[in-house]
């Protein structure tokens, strides 16, 4: 189990990680999600001991912390920066069997440990080509192949899909949900779907501090404190304001055109419902209600709702 207690880290003036705490237990598959700016990869960094943190501290199995046991928890820890680190004018061979030795895996172990990590990350078609000649998707999958060379526990991917076109997403998704069958992996990532995808867990944050924890659903739960309905008819736009003052709790959040029609989209509280009052509305009022139906809260909905300022942008 990994154990984050009261962690803070500092730039200065700037609080990048601002007293954070949170357990993540063994064989669980977190997403953590911020904003730019908002202390991710920070937080990352101080966990695989590549930043030391202001204040605070992490724990790894109740008995390794981040300052008396640093080469311990390293040594647990696979980790793919958001840079992936690799040297693109070596072969993959060449790359993989130098971060073995620099891993400390034997040398008479390392065929045997280059065929498991070859299995994993399917990069048999690669092995004996330069880097710098490779896809972004073999290259990302090369970076996988560095960061569990060494067998970790837990596995740290920092935005783990950028770059990569919808097809290599998908197989790289496939391989961290693979790898999840036996590490605990923490995944840091801007592409919501992905989170939702492959972590049994997510946890947002914001400006250096947590604002949500939990389960996708249970967090959508959370946030479920209105009704999004979206309406296409006939009326013009300058005709949808009679809705909203005919039925006052209603608010019109968004309007776009479709073809000969309009979609309206919006809301109300959750604990009443107004489908019937809207369509009986439009039946009194002759104009023509062609769609009607209600949108479910996403995850994409709840983060903007948690990570957007005062002024309307995330930082």
């Amino acid at each position: 189990m990994i154990r984050l207690e009261n962690l803070v880290k500092n730039y200065g003036q700037v609080h990048a990680v601002d007293n954070i705490s949170f357990d993540v237990p063994e064989g669980q598959i977190l997403g953590f999600l911020g904003p730019n700016g908002a202390g991710k990869s920070t937080t990352l960094k101080v966990l695989t001991c590549f930043l030391s943190p202001t204040n605070g501290n992490i724990i790894v199995d109740d008995k390794y912390n981040i300052y008396e046991h640093s080469r311990e928890i390293r040594q647990m820890i696979g980790y793919l920066p958001e840079n992936n680190p690799l040297y693109t004018d070596m072969t993959v061979y060449d790359f993989l069997a130098f971060i073995a030795d620099m891993r400390s895996i034997p040398k008479q172990e390392f065929k045997q440990t280059l065929r498991r990590v070859i299995s994993k990350t399917g990069i048999e078609e690669v092995i004996s080509k330069r880097i710098d000649t490779l896809s972004k998707g073999y290259k990302q999958r090369v970076g996988l192949a560095q960061a569990i060379i060494h067998d970790p526990r837990i596995l740290i991917l920092d935005e783990p899909t950028t770059g990569l076109d919808p097809n290599q997403i998908i197989e790289i998704r496939e391989l961290i949900q693979e790898l999840g069958k036996d590490k605990t992996l923490i995944i840091s990532s801007h592409i919501l779907q992905e989170v939702q995808a492959v972590c049994d867990r997510i946890i947002i944050i914001n400006k250096g501090k947590i604002v949500a924890d939990g389960a996708t659903e249970e967090l959508k739960a959370a946030h479920r404190n209105k009704t999004h309905l979206v309406l296409i008819s006939d009326i013009p736009q300058a005709e949808i304001a009679t809705l909203t003052q005919a039925i006052p709790a209603l608010t019109l959040i968004e309007t776009s055109s479709e073809a000969d029609n309009t979609k309206y989209e919006i809301e109300f509280d959750t604990n009443q419902d107004f489908r019937k009052d809207i369509y009986n509305w439009f039946k009194q009022t002759n104009w023509v209600l062609l769609e009607m139906y209600r949108e479910s809260v996403s995850l994409e909905d709840v983060f903007r709702n948690l990570t957007i300022d005062d002024g309307g942008t995330t930082s």
